[in-house]
């Protein structure tokens, strides 16, 4: 049901050596890039004409508007369950108090008397939203990609989910649901790489968006990646993981529904043991047979998964070589069931997030932690984070000097510039201290402006009055 990778024994490679023995899934970002390429483009050039004829295409309906009406937004929330309301608005709840501390406040620093560099956060102006559709429904989703970006402060938030032909060309009712208890009222019937092209370009019915996020399947990481520059986007999100590092003190109940978990999004995803226990190799392997047969979802996503070459038991002879092997995995979600497991946690440098002892799994992550599932995938962790208010802000930095302040550095930066062999960076310097009188360019490019040398730079700065 699920391979095994014996790392013991020798000593573990270094860097890239070491991720190439651990399990990833195939994801040619690079592939599907050609492919959804004339899609975007038919996009650019046709709009919503465009966007129409692609959902009758990849998802047998034909909508009559893009634009998803306001009526629909509310008669989804009004028949939605009381208890999935309940749930999803405690979820919105504890996702804000963890986002609205993320808040980042404008600061001043000041570098010299009358020299001051103020960094101010500003949100973006506009961010396109995307929730998956397909095997899948995700209104958790909708709130991890909303209340960030609300947090943030973006004044204009928009949302595309893919129609469903059950109903009617709507995206699912839970997601329009989800988008009404939110306040976002501007959602799209669009999915995959028509819906991030949507937001690129911009169509008569949806003005473009300065960033998209959002998790997807490949056709989404392909147009993403397409428009990177034209827009921001959070990160390529290629398949799920999980990653669990643990010893013989770890439940293998746990630790077998837990693996079984993060298989049940996607035949790619991918469930990674890491353990020095052997024995606990063994009794999670077994544990894992009558789980996934009392599971819903065993042919199409489950089995594969475990089965893939981006699953496997890892077997490494302590837990530091077991730290050693998750730090270079790089997982979406890394658990850490071991006898110190908050220890080993305050250890890992790459993750996307942590989850510590038996009692946090990865599902309360999923859900209802008040942290954000929208994570990097695919090793990315080593160098990305999850989504989080900061992704939609952008720090400007301030600068303001008086005379004096200036005077007082003047010679360091004409210098500088002299240096690269950028006499006019210097120059801009040395005419506002040229007593009024207009400098001039000698033939070797130096700036001559008014004024005595001195031993900095060959001119002299005038006192301030």
């Amino acid at each position: 049901m699920i391979s095994r990778i014996d790392l013991r024994g020798d000593a573990l490679p270094e860097g890239p050596a070491l991720r190439d023995l651990l399990p990833r899934a195939d994801f040619d970002v690079a592939a599907a890039l050609e492919k959804v390429r004339p899609i975007c483009e038919d996009v650019h050039h046709r709009g919503d004409a465009a966007l129409i004829d692609f959902a009758e295409r990849f998802d047998g309906v034909r909508l009559e508007s893009v634009r998803v009406p306001a009526r629909a937004l509310t008669d989804a929330l009004e028949r939605l369950d009381p208890a999935v309301r309940a749930a999803l608005e405690e979820s919105v709840r504890r996702a804000r108090l963890v986002h609205r501390a993320q808040r980042r406040e404008t600061h001043v620093t000041q570098v010299v008397p009358g020299g001051t560099v103020t960094e101010k956060w500003v949100p973006v102006d506009r961010v396109g939203l995307y929730a998956p559709g397909g095997r899948s429904v995700y209104p958790s989703s909708v709130i991890m990609n909303a209340v960030p970006a609300q947090e943030a402060g973006v004044e204009s938030i928009a949302l595309a989910s893919p129609p469903q032909k059950e109903f009617g060309g709507l995206p699912h009712p839970t997601i329009l649901a989800a988008c009404a208890l939110l306040g976002v009222d501007e959602v799209y019937a669009a999915g995959g790489a028509t819906a991030v092209a949507m937001f690129a370009y911009g169509t008569e019915s949806c003005p473009p968006a300065t960033m998209v996020t959002g998790p997807g399947n490949i056709w989404v990481a392909a147009a993403k990646r397409y428009f990177t520059g034209r827009i921001g986007i959070d990160a390529e999100a290629g398949p799920t993981e999980i990653a669990i590092l643990a010893d013989d003190t770890a439940d293998p109940v746990h630790v077998a529904s837990d693996l079984i978990s993060q298989a049940e999004h996607d035949p790619l995803a991918a469930a990674v043991l890491v353990t020095d226990s052997a024995t606990l190799a063994d009794a999670v392997e077994k544990e894992l047979a009558p789980q996934v047969a009392a599971s819903r979802h065993v042919e199409d996503r489950i089995a594969p998964a475990l089965a893939g070459r981006q699953s496997a038991i890892v077997l490494v002879d302590g837990l530091e070589e077991g730290l050693r092997v998750v730090n270079a995995y790089g997982a979406e979600h890394l658990e850490i069931q071991t006898a110190d497991a908050a220890a080993l946690a305050d250890r890992v440098r790459n993750a996307g997030a942590i989850f510590v002892g038996p009692w946090s799994p990865v599902s309360l992550g999923d859900y209802a932690a008040g942290s954000n599932h929208v994570l990097p995938t695919g090793g990315c962790a080593c160098h990305s984070s999850g989504l989080s208010v900061q992704s939609f802000l952008r720090g400007i930095h301030i600068v303001e000097y008086t005379k004096d302040a200036l005077a007082d550095v003047a010679h360091h930066v004409v210098t500088l510039a002299e240096a690269e062999d950028l006499p006019a960076h210097g120059a801009a310097i040395k005419v506002r201290f040229a007593g009024g009188e207009r400098g001039e360019y000698s033939a070797g490019g130096e700036y001559r402006a008014g004024g005595e040398q001195d031993e900095h730079s060959g001119w002299k700065v005038p006192e301030s009055k």
